[in-house]
């Protein structure tokens, strides 16, 4: 299971941005959004969403194994993460990031409060 995108119905407004950073870090501050969105201006002109597709590979390369799978879902356990990169440097969808506030790499667990908050119907989950 994760978190998919229509990308022809993105107007590019960043709602989600916004309250995944609300939800996560009680702050207005799309830098810590666990999504993305590139703007693809002048051409060929769209907006294209990017997401966490829970693929796993930030588990395995983990070398303390802070990253575990639970539902479908990848998890990073603050408290055996050490904050040292690899699953950033791996995440092939480079959504996973590192945030100066965040002790750990900030990722998509998932929580699903973009979905409704997404006007135009852009974000759904898939099995």
């Amino acid at each position: 299971m994760y978190l998919d995108a229509d990308a022809r119905k993105c107007t590019g407004c960043r709602v989600c941005l916004t309250i995944c950073s609300l939800y996560h870090f009680k702050e207005v501050n799309p830098k810590k959004a666990a999504l993305s969105i590139d703007a693809k201006f002048p051409k060929p002109g769209k907006y294209e969403p990017l997401i966490c597709n829970q693929c796993g590979i930030c588990a395995s390369v983990c070398p303390v194994e802070a990253i575990s799978e639970n539902n479908g879902v990848y998890i990073i356990d603050p408290d055996k993460c050490n904050g040292c990169g690899e699953c950033v440097k791996e995440c092939p969808t480079q959504v996973m990031f590192l945030h100066e506030d965040s002790p750990v790499p900030i990722k998509c667990d998932l929580c699903k409060e973009c979905i409704p908050v997404c006007a135009p119907g852009v974000l759904f989950v898939k099995e």
